[in-house]
């Protein structure tokens, strides 16, 4: 209602009440585009971060308060540390998958900064964890140092996902090393019981490569295939280890090994294939010169 002051002639409107609220509210509700409601393809990129969460759950539980506590077994460390372990290879499944059904489907406008929220919590705070815990728990290592470890690679992914969502690459690779295989490289590093300086060289130079220039290919087509299939290898060889069957750790020290190789490794055909590439450029050019 409109209230005419007879001072002022002015028109007086009362403050806005329960109805007025609702109305506000309602309005916003229908204002809110279609582009901003889940999609599948947001819902598979919520499951990566409930991965990552449980996998500090994990962590904490049947690794870190039974260390504190003095009641330490070492079978129900195991198995936490596998399962902390699988929900990190889960959530990179559900990262794999949630791309590939937004190009077939169609992807919300929230989906690119989910994806980079649910990346952050998987591939960042859970591996960066999982180094902590390390820190604490070994006999060998220093809790401080390997917190700056810790942060180290925390600080990495966090760079490598804002350098991601500002710079336009050609399609097909990535610059520098993703950051699900970069988390699970690290994983893989602690995993293997090396010795404590060259676990934390080794962690701090996946950190680098994840932030470097270095190309790595998207995994799609048969390449997509193939991660899936190591993936699934690696579920395999924690569940060995985690239940201690006859030659698990021997099998889950071989997969992690390989998994270290394989990040090492692709950096380096990928750098041979820009070399080779920029030779029969160079030839091309100096034929198209020639008289």
């Amino acid at each position: 209602m409109t209230v005419i002051d007879p001072d002022t002639q002015a028109a007086w409107v009362p403050e806005a009440g329960h109805d007025a609220d609702a109305a506000h509210d309602d309005a916003d509700v229908a204002d809110i585009p279609l582009s901003t409601r889940l999609s599948i393809a947001d819902t598979l990129t919520l499951g990566n971060a409930i991965c990552g969460f449980m996998a500090v759950y994990f962590t904490t539980t049947g690794v870190l308060i039974p260390h504190l506590t003095g009641n330490e077994d070492g079978g129900m460390a195991r198995h936490s540390a596998a399962t902390a372990v699988i929900l990190i290879l889960l959530a990179s499944v559900f990262d794999l998958f949630d791309g590939l059904v937004a190009r077939k489907l169609r992807s919300s406008a929230m989906g690119a900064e989910l994806d980079n929220l649910s990346d952050l919590i998987s591939f960042g705070l859970a591996p960066a964890y999982f180094v902590v815990v390390w820190g604490m728990v070994a006999d060998d290592a220093h809790q401080r140092v390997s917190a700056v470890a810790a942060i180290v690679v925390l600080l990495a992914v966090v760079l490598r996902l804002a350098r991601f969502s500002c710079v336009q690459l050609r399609d097909g690779i990535f610059q520098g090393m993703p950051s699900p295989f970069g988390a699970l490289t690290v994983v893989s590093i602690v995993l293997l019981e090396l010795p404590f300086m060259p676990t934390l060289l080794a962690i701090v130079g996946v950190a680098w490569l994840m932030v470097s220039r270095v190309e790595y290919p998207k995994p799609r087509g048969r390449l997509a295939v193939a991660m899936l299939g190591w993936i699934v290898l690696s579920m395999g060889l924690l569940a060995a280890w985690a239940f201690d069957a006859p030659g698990g750790e021997l099998l889950l020290q071989t997969g992690c090994a390989l998994q270290v190789v394989l990040g090492a490794v692709i950096p380096l055909f990928a750098t041979a294939r820009r070399v080779n590439t920029f030779r029969d450029n160079r030839r091309e050019a100096r034929a198209t010169q020639l008289p």
